[in-house]
């Protein structure tokens, strides 16, 4: 894993909403999305916008990573969003209905132009057919690419499903789809939404199903869903006294040139081992903030 940045919740806020845009200062995610995207009205993109770039420039967001979502390649607001997120200077830009590697090279193009700083990163969100299906060309388009966000309720609307408990089957092929093109790059990959604030039982079983799957985080439509997200994209102590065993009884074989390293019965590898490392490089980051 090259990123140990944590990306367990990763929030939307809406842009136009200075009052939620404040609230955020003090919200435990680890990233927050400013949106000038679906969140904002046609009539308040321009105050949407102005609001981000204050925000950004704030400096009073700590440790979170700040990303700005960007209206859609085409729309009227794209540009002037991309050259307002670029002078800003946000940990990232977040482009919703990126479907090609072409338009992954155009945007940090324009980004460039617009004079992103090198920190800033170029997020994109895979959310139609045709991005599913370009979803490895699009993941190693760029170096700037760091992060892929699902969009999953474009991907239930375009496939002409439906929202069903765990996900449909369209759904989950989309994810895990995705997910091998991400890591085949060696990028970040964010799950999607979970639209029912009010039923936290469900949230927690797709963050948890999420995990499982191997994602970094989940995108998040309300602050109730932070820190249970937080704690399903987080070693647990068991976790973490697994991960300190392996090691030490792979080391402890190494030493005595065993053939065969154990630990708890089971036979543990190399690769197991790089897993138990990535688990504690993540610990540390969460730690270390």
């Amino acid at each position: 894993m090259t990123d140990i940045r944590p990306r367990r919740s990763v929030l939307y806020m809406p842009g136009a909403n200075e009052r939620a845009l404040e609230k955020a200062k003090t919200i435990d995610a680890d990233a927050l999305i400013l949106d000038l995207e679906d969140s904002v009205s046609p009539d308040a993109k321009e105050a949407g916008r102005a609001n981000v770039v204050a925000a950004v420039k704030s400096g009073e967001y700590g440790h979170r990573e700040l990303a700005i979502r960007v209206n859609s390649i085409g729309t009227q607001w794209h540009d002037d969003d991309v050259v307002a997120a670029s002078e800003a200077g946000p940990d990232a830009i977040l482009v919703p209905k990126v479907e090609s590697a072409e338009q992954v090279l155009s945007l940090v193009a324009a980004m460039e132009a617009a004079g992103a700083p090198d920190h800033t990163q170029l997020w994109a969100m895979i959310e139609t057919p045709r991005a599913l299906l370009h979803a490895e060309e699009i993941a190693a388009a760029h170096e700037r690419l760091t992060v892929i966000v699902m969009g999953t309720n474009d991907i239930v609307n375009e496939t002409y499903g439906l929202h069903v408990p765990g996900r449909n089957p369209a759904v989950l092929t989309s994810l895990a789809w995705t997910l091998l093109a991400v890591r085949a790059a060696g990028k970040v990959i964010i799950d999607g939404v979970y639209n029912n604030v009010k039923d936290p039982d469900g949230f927690e079983a797709e963050a948890r199903q999420g995990r499982e799957m191997g994602f970094d985080g989940k995108t998040l439509i309300h602050p109730s869903q932070v820190e249970p997200a937080n704690v399903a994209f987080s070693p647990s102590e068991a976790d973490i006294e697994r991960a300190n065993g392996m090691i030490a009884a792979f080391e402890e074989a190494a030493r005595e040139a065993k053939g065969v390293a154990t630990y708890n019965g089971k036979m543990i590898e190399e690769l197991h081992i790089r897993d138990a490392k990535r688990i504690l490089a993540f610990a540390e980051a969460l730690t270390g903030r």
